[in-house]
C-alpha cells in the first residue's frame, strides 16, 4: 500500500534561507528546460535546418534530436542488446538528455551544486509530467513564477527519527510529529512545500505487505445513496438529509475582511517591506479559509461515506466548464458589446469555487474506496427537472428549491428529488436496463401512497 503523510516543518533560519534559494534556482532551471524544449521543437519541426547567427549552431532532424549548441546534449546513447537479442532503441527522450547533462549544468553554474542531485532530477521529471498531461489533452506546460512554483521533491536519502527528519544537504530538521508512521512502512519520497504560514513536508510511504484498497464489485451492490451538490446547501442526499454550506470565503464577514486586507496591500509602496508584511498577512488569512474548508470537507465526506449503503452515486460535473466565462455578444449593426450576463455569473462562479465540489468529490471517492464502497459517476443532465412520477422533463418544473410538475402536479424539494433521481440512475447502471421499469413502478407506488396519506 502507498500513502502520504503531511507534517509541518520547524527549520532554523539557515535551513529556511537555503530552501528558499533552492526554490528560486529550481524554478529558473525548470523555465530554462521548458524554453530549451520549445526552441528545439521549433528547430526540428518548424524551421527545419536551423543556423543560429550568434552561435553558428545547426540542427538537422536526420542527425540530431535537439540543437547541438544547446545544453540538452547528445540525443544518442550507446547501443545495447536486450535478452531477446534485439538492438535497443538508442534514442533518448528530451527528459533523459536534460537529466544526463545536469553535471554539465553544475560545472557551468557551480551554485547549482548546493542542491541535491535527486532534487534536480525530479525537477526535470516534473516537466516530463507536464508534457505527458499535455499529450493527454490538458493545457501546454507554462513557465513558472514565484506564486505557482513553491515545492521540490527528494527521491531518496530521507530519514525520520522521532520528531526530526533528515533531508540531504539540509541536515536534520525538527518537525511536528502529529502522526506516527506505522511500523513496516518505508519512505519512498518526500516533497517540501512552502506555504503562507511556513514549510511543510509530504512523505510518501509504502508497505508492500499490505494490499491496496479494493472496492466492492457492482454485482454485490444492493443499496445506493444519491448525492446532489448545491450552493444553498452543500449536499442533498436521497434519504432527505441536507448538509449545510458554511460559505467560508463568500460570507459577509469574510468578504469584508478580505477587502480591507487587500486594500491595505494595494496602498503600500511597491517593493517595500510593509507591502510584503501586508501581503503575507493577506496570504495567511486566505490559507486559514482554505484550512477550514478542507477540514469541513473531510467531515462531510466521512458523514456521507459512513452511511449504511453499498455504493454512492455522485454527479459527474464539469466544474471548470460551469465556471467558464459567458460568450461575448456583439451588436451586428453598431459593433458594440452587449450584456451577456457575466457580471451576474461572477457571483455564481465565486460560490461554486467556495463550495469546492471537485475536492469534496475526491475526498468522498478516497474514503469510499478505503471502506470498500463503490462510487458511481452519474450524468446529472435534467436530474432536477425530471418528474419522478411521470418522467416529464421541463425547465418550468423547477422554481428555485420547489419542484412542481407542469403535467401531473407532483411536488417535492427540487434538490432532494434530484438526489433521488441520481440514486435511481445509479440503480439502473448496477442492475441493468431491466431495473429501470421496476424503479419507476416503485417510485410511483411510494408517491401514490404518500399522496393518499396526505389526502386522508
Amino acid at each position: 500500500m502507498l500513502t502520504n503523510y503531511i507534517y509541518k516543518l520547524r527549520p532554523n533560519i539557515t535551513q529556511s534561507t537555503k530552501m528558499s534559494s533552492w526554490i528560486n534556482m529550481l524554478r529558473s532551471s525548470y523555465n530554462w528546460s521548458l524554453a530549451d524544449r520549445i526552441a528545439q521543437y521549433n528547430h526540428q519541426f518548424i524551421q527545419g535546418d536551423y543556423c543560429d547567427i550568434r552561435t553558428r549552431g545547426e540542427a538537422c532532424p536526420l542527425t540530431c534530436f535537439v540543437s547541438k549548441n544547446g545544453a540538452s546534449g547528445e540525443p544518442w546513447k550507446d547501443s545495447k542488446i536486450d535478452k531477446n537479442g534485439k538492438l535497443k532503441n538508442p534514442r533518448r527522450s528530451a527528459g533523459d538528455i536534460q537529466i544526463t547533462m545536469l553535471p554539465e549544468l553544475k560545472k557551468a553554474r557551480p551554485w547549482f551544486g548546493e542542491i541535491d542531485s535527486t532534487v534536480l532530477q525530479q525537477n526535470v521529471k516534473r516537466l516530463d509530467t507536464a508534457y505527458k498531461n499535455f499529450f493527454e489533452g490538458r493545457g501546454f506546460p507554462k513557465f513558472k513564477n514565484r506564486s505557482n512554483f513553491t515545492s521540490f521533491t527528494y527521491q531518496m536519502g530521507v530519514k525520520v527519527q522521532s520528531s526530526k527528519i533528515y533531508l540531504p544537504k539540509l541536515g536534520w530538521m525538527r518537525f511536528f510529529n502529529s502522526r506516527l508512521i506505522p511500523d513496516g512502512f518505508t519512505i519512498k519520497a518526500a516533497t517540501i512545500r512552502k506555504r503562507q504560514d511556513g514549510w511543510y513536508v509530504s512523505i510518501r510511504i509504502e508497505d508492500k505487505a499490505i494490499p491496496n484498497y479494493a472496492s466492492k464489485p457492482l454485482d454485490e451492490v444492493n443499496s445506493i445513496l444519491g448525492c446532489d451538490l448545491g450552493i444553498t446547501k452543500l449536499v442533498h442526499l436521497s434519504d432527505s438529509f441536507q448538509i449545510d454550506n458554511p460559505k467560508f470565503s463568500t460570507n459577509k464577514k469574510t468578504k469584508r475582511t478580505s477587502y480591507i486586507r487587500q486594500r491595505r496591500v494595494s496602498k503600500k509602496v511597491k517593493g517595500s517591506k510593509n507591502r510584503k508584511k501586508a501581503a503575507s498577512r493577506l496570504g495567511r488569512f486566505h490559507k486559514k479559509i482554505t484550512d477550514k474548508r478542507v477540514a469541513y470537507q473531510w467531515a462531510v465526506a466521512n458523514k456521507i461515506v459512513s452511511r449504511k449503503v453499498d455504493a454512492i452515486a455522485l454527479e459527474d460535473l464539469n466544474v471548470s466548464g460551469m465556471m467558464r466565462r459567458c460568450k461575448v455578444k456583439v451588436d451586428e449593426n453598431t459593433g458594440r458589446f452587449l450584456k451577456n450576463g457575466q457580471s451576474r455569473k461572477k457571483g455564481l462562479n465565486r460560490a461554486i469555487s467556495d463550495a469546492g465540489w471537485s475536492e469534496l468529490i475526491l475526498k468522498i471517492e478516497y474514503l469510499a474506496e478505503k471502506q470498500g464502497k463503490v462510487v458511481i459517476k452519474i450524468n446529472p443532465r435534467h436530474s432536477s427537472q425530471e418528474c419522478r412520477r411521470c418522467g416529464h422533463i421541463d425547465k418550468s418544473n423547477r422554481d428555485g428549491e420547489k419542484f412542481i410538475c407542469t403535467q401531473c402536479g407532483y411536488h417535492e424539494h427540487a434538490d432532494i428529488g434530484a438526489a433521488k433521481t441520481i440514486r435511481d440512475r445509479g440503480l439502473e447502471i448496477v442492475r441493468g436496463d431491466s431495473a429501470k421499469l421496476a424503479v419507476k413502478q416503485l417510485n410511483a407506488q411510494k408517491i401514490s401512497a404518500r399522496t393518499s396519506v396526505q389526502t386522508c
